[in-house]
């Protein structure tokens, strides 16, 4: 495991809160894992989940308090990402703000390249 910076991905106070509240509920660790998959509307789609610890490899970016792990080949598609949480009861949940993503699809949950 390496140490990354908020260059490769950076999450906004209200991500951070919400996260707190979703590990401590779900109890599954302490790191956010975030991953680009193949799928979704245009092609690639972001995955989160939490993991017990780092997998050799992964780069660890702390961010507003959270420990963020992610891949190498994810971290090629999210250099310069924010990652933002809204309460709002329409179009609210969590939102990428990628620079990299050449379009994204209206649920903001994936992006092309």
């Amino acid at each position: 495991m390496r140490e990354g910076n908020e260059n490769l991905v950076r999450l906004t106070p209200a991500a951070a809160r919400k996260i707190a509240a979703l590990a401590a509920r779900e109890q599954q660790g302490e790191f956010l894992r975030v991953a680009i998959t193949g799928g979704g509307c245009n092609g690639l789609s972001y995955k989160l989940r939490f993991a017990a610890e780092p997998r050799a490899g992964d780069i660890l970016v702390r961010t507003a308090g959270t420990p963020v792990v992610v891949d190498p080949k994810t971290a090629l598609y999210l250099k310069g990402t924010q990652l933002d949480y809204s309460s709002a009861m329409v179009a609210g949940g969590f939102k990428f703000s990628n620079p990299n993503a050449k379009a994204s699809c209206s649920c903001g949950e994936s992006f092309s390249v």
